[in-house]
């Protein structure tokens, strides 16, 4: 029986694109949805995101029960989550960005404009980096990923930590705890990199 995947369309992820990448690392029952109802059943949860995190989080409070759907079948039921990019962002605890914003708080940290450590630095960083895996998981392998983001995730406990990429500076490139991890890059365009990184997060089974 194929898993029910549900693929969180709140207006706010490049969802074909996510959608083509999921089907083409092995899944089958990949739902784009709106539907707490959906969410609160599925096997395996994605939530992508695209664009300003104030944005971002009103639109998915605009759904009505989409967070307490999330929130029960993550936490409650421990199912596999997977945020991208602004998706990973959202489990911060607040977001600055055009004022400030509450996030989810399901991995400590803020997110805030990434600082140019030189002029030769430029932001917003945009394209092919490494991914460096600073904790074992079994879902992260090093190797290159897509990015383009100009807001970066603050982690709190360093624990949460699973990747970091340079570009100046250390940024985060992964999160995680138990159930739950998010990547800044956008394993939809990541090529082989992202498909096999796709294609272990449906297998996982944490």
């Amino acid at each position: 029986m194929a898993e029910r995947i549900a693929l969180i369309d709140y207006g706010a992820g490049n969802l074909h694109s996510v959608h083509n990448a999921l089907q083409a690392a092995g899944a089958t029952g990949v739902e784009v949805t709106a539907d707490p109802d959906f969410v609160a059943k599925a096997d395996r949860i994605v939530l992508p995101g695209v664009g300003a995190f104030g944005a971002c989080r009103d639109a998915l409070i605009a759904i009505d029960g989409m967070i307490a759907a999330m929130d029960s079948r993550v936490h409650t039921d421990t199912v596999p989550f997977l945020g991208i990019c602004v998706g990973m962002q959202l489990l911060a605890d607040r977001g600055i960005e055009f004022g400030e914003h509450a996030g989810l708080g399901w991995i400590g940290g803020t997110v805030q404009a990434i600082e140019a450590a030189s002029a030769d630095i430029k932001i917003p960083h945009m394209g092919w980096n490494d991914v460096e895996p600073v904790a074992s998981h079994g879902l992260l392998e090093a190797g290159e990923a897509y990015y383009l983001h100009g807001y970066h995730f603050r982690v709190t406990d360093e624990q949460d930590i699973l990747a970091t990429t340079a570009h100046g500076v250390p940024l985060v490139s992964a999160v995680g705890r138990d159930n739950v991890i998010g990547v800044q890059f956008h394993p939809e365009k990541s090529q082989a990199y992202g498909l096999s990184f796709l294609q272990r997060f449906l297998e996982w089974k944490p």
